[in-house]
């Protein structure tokens, strides 16, 4: 399991960092992609922002010859398996994911064995060896898509996300076997904590991530993937939002929507904040450091890469 460190590393700080930064990118040919829940900073120099499944499609059509990943492990790797060829760099090796981390590959092989014959879908935020063992990827932007195309004779193993995973069987009306993961940010949502911000604020609706309890979803007026998410705020004609997922989000819908009144969702354990502790081990230091450097590298076994872009360009197939 990931083990975090919270240390910023040295750097002079005198220095330019984003000067340094666009100048590194320009002489290593590279493209800076990073998801809606990194450091505001890291957003606003990225070449390209969004969520699983549009970095993925980007990373799978991209021309630069180094992609930097400023997200977590898997997609990093998803992005070296999609260029085999190209370098991959991530800011800090120990940005993991408390979902990849709560399904290594040889249980979940062991737990593959005792149901054999089920088409194997597995949520995009699991490693590269997941990836490896299962028939299809999907994200929480196409996972409903994704199931509607299976055929309907084949019984469905979901994994790692056990809320993502019975609301797509909502969705579908698709019986499936749920591994038995989770989300560390998105649990922490409670259906007590959203009723009591709707008292406080009756005119706000209530937006939330697949990722959260049936509970919390039971109480939301829009449930969606980030972009989702992103885009229900844009085009909503009301103004007020209680946005319960990752706090990173609010940076895009606050420019995209400057006059909207955001209420992030606070989690359970009482702190004003709903961060995900290894999105943010990756800061515009260790991102100057490692195109500076070229390192952390992704490294992904060859044979392991090939079995899993399979599943992944099936997933861009379908979607």
């Amino acid at each position: 399991m990931t083990t975090l460190s919270l240390t910023r590393p040295a750097v002079d700080p005198s220095l330019d960092l984003e000067g340094e930064i666009r100048r590194l990118k320009d002489e290593l040919h590279a493209v800076i992609l990073a998801h809606y829940y990194q450091e505001d900073e890291i957003q606003d120099i990225a070449d390209f922002i969004g969520d699983s499944l549009a970095l993925a499609q980007y990373a799978a059509k991209t021309s630069a010859e180094v992609i930097v990943f400023c997200g977590v492990h898997f997609m990093a790797e998803t992005a070296k398996i999609l260029n085999p060829d190209k370098q991959v760099l991530l800011p800090d090796l120990d940005a993991g994911c408390s979902l990849a981390d709560r399904c290594p590959a040889p249980d979940f092989a062991a737990f593959l064995r005792r149901h054999p014959g089920h088409f194997v879908v597995s949520y995009i935020n699991c490693s590269a060896a997941v990836k490896a063992l299962s028939d299809v990827i999907c994200t929480s932007s196409n996972a409903v898509k994704i199931v509607q195309q299976i055929p309907a004779d084949r019984p469905i193993i979901f994994a790692p996300d056990r809320h993502l995973g019975r609301w797509v069987m909502k969705q579908t009306g698709r019986p499936m076997v749920l591994w038995d993961g989770f989300c560390v940010v998105h649990e922490q949502f409670s259906q007590r904590r959203i009723w009591q911000l709707k008292t406080q604020h009756p005119r706000a609706l209530v937006i939330a991530h697949p990722e959260c309890e049936e509970a919390v979803l039971g109480l939301a007026d829009h449930i969606g993937s980030t972009s989702s998410l992103l885009n229900f705020v844009k085009n909503s004609p009301h103004d007020e939002f209680i946005v319960v997922t990752e706090a990173g989000i609010l940076h895009q819908m606050r420019k995209s929507r400057p006059e909207a009144k955001l209420i992030p969702a606070p989690p359970s354990s009482g702190c004003n904040c709903s961060l995900c502790p290894y999105m943010r081990l990756n800061t515009l230091e260790k991102l100057y450091l490692c195109m500076r450097n070229r390192q952390p590298e992704i490294v992904v076994d060859p044979e392991v890469a090939a079995r899993a872009r399979k599943a992944i360009e099936l997933m861009l197939s379908w979607s």
